[in-house]
């Protein structure tokens, strides 16, 4: 008998690998939506669009899911208004399965985030935001989706970069851990409990790479912070990296075969991105009846006539208005204006006060300092010649002079900016107005 068992089990161990299964997943993914309820000007994109496509494609898929990698809030109006809530509100009617944090979502206070956290009726995971006792701010790093006969752990992740995003004040004591090392750590505690680890990441391009080289363990991210989308999907060593582009213009799918032994998808993977068209399908009521419902809210404040524009303008050209508007209602000689933080282009013709709201959706005040020109970041002077014992005074938001050692900022430290003028998109809205014309 004991022989007989040996046997048994020899032959059990041999015959383990024939039991492999291979089951298919198709992951649906969104990132960087941005409050973006109502289409954009180019017709792609708004919340009800966005579901009634969603829905077409989960229509009999028993193998779909669908996640979002972040910066869900922050944009336009209703966000900036409300502080996020009705677009988390709204979130709940995509069938989302699974969310992660972006440094957005602190932009209204990290209690706001709890709030986020609240409202949605889905699971948001984040693996490395934590507070001065290592706390986690979710409730959970990781969860693990049954879908098709699979265990999908998707673990989230933020950027290092989140305390560079922020004012200090929004984040308090919530701070990232190394997002490398910590999304590592969750994979190897899930590996024998899942099919296949799906890192949910808002994260930068270059953390994107350093996952792609140094996480062998997790074969599929599923990426957003980078607001461009990639032409197609990024793969070393049979692992996928994907990321669409952000406000909701497209969806990604991923179908994937996935061998159940080897905890990782076989070739023949496909990647394909699908544009949100707002003229057809027709929009989900019951999205569009919640987004109309909240944008009524905000109407009579925002869409009030402002000025004429002779011309569309790019961002760059928009951040060169603000700069003016800046100086003009402070009085400094400098003024700058991180890229960053100028969120919209702007149209020819008709501008409305929503406009302003939409380039500068955040609540950043407008503060002064002043300075001798040695002692002026050559990002602000650029090409022009001051003397270097003459003072001059220097406008920028609050955010720049929490952030100012980054490189998108002024590559300084040590400048104080004591005088406080007021909101910066109040400051836009007058100056604006004034202007009445746009050349």
């Amino acid at each position: 008998m004991p022989r007989l068992r040996k046997c048994l089990i020899a032959f059990l161990l041999l015959a383990g690998p024939l039991c492999a299964e291979v089951r298919s997943l198709t992951i649906l993914h969104s990132n960087d939506l941005h409050a973006r309820l109502l289409p954009l000007d180019n017709h792609h994109g708004g919340f009800a669009s966005l579901a009634a496509v969603l829905r077409r494609e989960r229509e009999g898929c028993t193998d779909c899911i669908y996640l979002n990698a972040g910066d869900l809030v922050q944009g336009t109006p209703v966000s900036s208004i409300f502080k996020g809530l009705p677009v988390y509100q709204i979130s709940n009617l995509l069938g989302i399965d699974a969310a992660t944090l972006g440094n957005h979502e602190f932009d209204y206070g990290w209690a706001q985030v709890q709030q986020f956290l609240q409202t949605a009726r889905y699971p948001v995971v984040s693996s490395n935001v934590v507070d001065g006792e290592g706390k986690l701010m979710t409730p959970a790093p990781y969860v693990i989706l049954k879908v098709n006969g699979l265990r999908v752990a998707v673990i989230g992740a933020m950027t290092d970069s989140l305390p560079e995003l922020t004012n200090p004040k929004s984040v308090g004591e919530w701070h990232p851990l190394p997002v490398l090392a910590t999304a590592r750590k969750y994979a190897a505690e899930v590996r024998d409990r899942s099919d296949l680890i799906v890192l949910l990441g808002h994260i930068t391009g270059g953390e994107e790479r350093a996952f792609l080289a140094g996480a062998p363990e997790i074969p599929v991210l599923v990426t957003g912070h980078v607001h461009s989308g990639l032409p197609q999907a990024v793969t070393r060593n049979g692992r996928i990296l994907v990321r669409v582009k952000s406000y909701g213009e497209e969806i990604g799918k991923l179908t994937l075969q996935v061998d159940t032994v080897k905890k990782a998808p076989l070739a023949g993977w496909k990647w394909t991105r699908i544009p949100i068209d707002s003229t057809a399908p027709p929009p989900a009521e019951d999205v569009a009846r919640e987004v109309n419902r909240w944008e009524e809210k905000v109407t009579a404040q925002v869409d009030r006539p402002l000025a004429t524009s002779k011309r569309a303008l790019s961002r760059a050209e928009v951040k060169a208005l603000m700069e003016r508007a800046m100086c003009d209602a402070s009085g400094a000689d400098f003024a700058f204006m991180n890229l960053g933080g100028v969120r919209d282009t702007l149209p020819a013709g008709q501008l409305l006060e929503r406009h302003i709201w939409d380039i500068m959706p955040f609540d950043n005040m407008l503060v002064v300092g002043t300075f001798r020109g040695r002692e002026l970041p050559e990002v602000v002077t650029a090409n022009r010649k001051v003397d270097p014992d003459r003072q001059y005074s220097l406008a920028v938001t609050d955010f720049t002079a929490a952030n100012q050692a980054t490189a998108e900022n002024l590559r300084s430290t040590g400048l104080k900016f004591p005088r406080e003028v007021g909101l910066v998109r109040d400051v836009l809205i007058d100056w604006f107005r004034k202007q009445g014309t746009i050349e």
